[in-house]
């Protein structure tokens, strides 16, 4: 088990978190907040980049720091960029880093191999890194990740530069990667998470807002979102969500505690619930 103890990040005056209590065991474990919120400061945390000006991170008991290579020897982690040499071919820069990880010529070899099938560039080994699209580069990394088969997978923004059906097939290998470790991300993209989180957390001025599934966060708008015509003027207090256009015309989505009369309500989902209470942010 993985746990976060009243965790508290401050850089000078700035506090990027303030008093963060967490607990993981496998699964995955969406972060979801707006940029700036805090996603990446926790994650850089958990893969032991940056120590914590308050508070504790235990891996079954034992505070990460002090297990030192222990700790980094069950961790995979994946960084919003990740540094590459551009001269070497993508099977090269595997190897090199599974040499970095300690792992074995001959497994690292198998492991490798495995790994750009999984990742759908198994035909790319021998492509030099600098000859790849943002979104190759993106499944090397994720690649480079799960190398050590890790216990604990960390990706921050790992759908970057993914085009739809890249993301389709990351979501099906988190699936699977969920059933036997912690698998936490972050991400500002809803849809990358709906479907495969186990569990979605919410960071919100710099504080965890909330921390459960996804049928109980959206619970949190049950019976208060609705549709109205375009033309049709909502009530003050609505907060608009989103818009959606159909062949009767142009709808627009709000959220309200009391729905005005005859308009129809609508089941809310995770993106219903991000624009709601992350409302001042978006619109800053």
């Amino acid at each position: 088990m993985l746990s976060v103890r009243n965790v508290t990040k401050k850089y000078g005056s700035f506090t990027a978190l303030q008093n963060v209590d967490l607990q993981f065991e496998n699964g995955v474990y969406a972060l979801l907040a707006p940029n700036g919120a805090g996603k990446t400061t926790l994650m850089k945390m958990l893969a032991t980049l940056m120590h914590p000006t308050e508070g504790e991170i235990l891996w079954n008991g034992e505070d990460i720091f002090r297990m030192d290579e222990d700790y980094r020897d069950l961790l995979g982690f994946l960084p919003q960029k990740f540094g590459f040499y551009k001269g070497y071919t993508v099977h090269e820069f595997l190897r090199y880093l599974a040499t970095l990880k300690g792992i074995k010529k001959q497994d690292a070899e198998k492991r490798i191999d495995a790994l750009l099938q999984e990742v759908g560039l198994a035909d790319c080994g021998k492509m030099k890194m600098k000859k790849l699209s943002g979104g190759m580069l993106q499944r090397v990394g994720i690649a480079q990740a799960l190398l050590n088969d890790p216990k604990i997978l960390i990706l921050d923004e790992p759908t970057a530069g993914l085009d739809p059906k890249e993301r389709v097939r990351f979501r099906n290998m988190l699936s699977q990667l969920g059933r036997s470790r912690i698998v936490i991300l972050s991400t500002h993209i809803v849809s990358d998470v709906e479907s495969v989180a186990n569990r979605v957390i919410l960071i919100k001025d710099h504080r965890l807002l909330a921390n459960a599934s996804v049928s109980n966060l959206c619970h949190i708008l049950n019976g208060k979102v609705f549709e109205l015509p375009a033309a049709q003027i909502a009530p003050s207090d609505a907060v608009f969500l989103s818009e959606r256009q159909d062949g009767a015309g142009l709808f627009y989505r709000y959220a309200a505690e009391v729905v005005p009369a005859g308009a129809p309500l609508v089941s809310a989902t995770l993106e219903d619930v991000f624009l709601y209470v992350y409302r001042e942010e978006m619109q800053a």
